[in-house]
């Protein structure tokens, strides 16, 4: 059976790296409730590419 709930998985995509016009991309999968978040999620992760902390923000 399929789980039932609020969660779903969501895909977060580097913000700085994609301005920056350089080839690759940093990408990350991570889940949220969609009752209690409904706008898009932004946070904080690691570019490896850029090797440095910079903001990652929801697609689709």
């Amino acid at each position: 059976m399929a789980k039932k709930g609020n969660r779903i998985q969501v895909i977060m995509e580097c913000t700085e790296h994609k301005n920056s016009g350089m080839p690759g991309t940093s990408r990350y999968i991570t889940t949220k409730n969609k009752k209690n978040t409904t706008d898009r999620l932004e946070l904080k992760k690691f570019n490896p590419i850029l090797k440095k902390m910079t903001v990652h923000k929801e697609i689709k």
